[in-house]
């Protein structure tokens, strides 16, 4: 129930599951250690004002929290973590990301989870320079999120294997999921809701990434999404 109590048990060793109950203040990002779960309880787990950052760690697990106006992400995946799973959350409002994942993790999952009111919202590889680290890396599952009203990034991809399904497009600004710089991009099931670019396979300066579309569906959406060659095979 407090910033210091969740600081201390995210930050030991060994295995806990951490409840938070109520509101909890940060600032910045702090560091979450290897074999935890981090559960919201109660009608009300709510992160505000900072952000988990995942490095070098795995076996974690984040679940029925809202995260709100992080001064940096909301959370950061990144240096080689794995088997992390977010879920069931509430994101808004970060400064930067509200999930980042970068600098080659794998194995990570991001289900069940709303995002609103955001500008960049998930990003997979942070630079086209990083290959000789994230090739062969950045294996991520995006399913049945909602994406509320945000402009992009949901999620733009570098380099990674990530198979993105079932998940709820609603009225994104700019475009839904992007495919860039060798990025291999499974766009299965999702439900497009006044998109008038669904998918992209190219951004800024990045080059074009490749990206398979199949079975989605289109409300007053462009109904031909940019695809280029093949992805993979979840």
């Amino acid at each position: 129930t407090t910033a210091s109590q969740l600081l201390d048990y995210i930050g030991r060793t060994g295995k806990y599951i951490i409840h938070v109950e109520g509101t909890i203040q940060l600032t910045g990002m702090h560091q979450v250690k290897s074999d935890k779960t981090i559960l919201g309880v109660g009608t009300e787990g709510h992160i505000k004002g900072g952000g988990f950052n995942i490095k070098s760690a795995s076996n974690i697990i984040i679940r029925n929290l809202r995260f709100t106006d992080s001064n940096d992400d909301a959370i950061n995946v990144q240096d080689n973590s794995h088997h992390v799973w977010i879920d069931h959350n509430d994101f808004s409002g970060s400064f930067d990301g509200l999930v980042d994942i970068r600098l080659g993790p794998s194995y990570v999952t991001v289900s069940w989870n709303r995002f609103s009111n955001q500008d960049k919202t998930c990003l997979i590889g942070s630079s086209d320079d990083n290959g000789s680290l994230d090739l062969g890396r950045l294996k991520v599952t995006y399913h049945h999120n909602w994406f509320d009203r945000t402009n992009q990034r949901n999620p733009r991809c570098r380099f990674g294997e990530v198979h993105v399904y079932n998940n709820f497009y609603d009225n994104p600004g700019s475009y839904g999921v992007a495919s860039t710089t060798e990025a291999k991009v499974l766009v299965e099931g999702n439900y497009f809701l006044n998109t008038s670019r669904p998918t992209s396979v190219q951004e800024g300066s990045s080059p074009e990434g490749y990206l398979q579309a199949r079975n989605n569906y289109f409300n007053n959406s462009d109904t031909t999404p940019e695809t280029r060659g093949v992805a993979f095979d979840p």
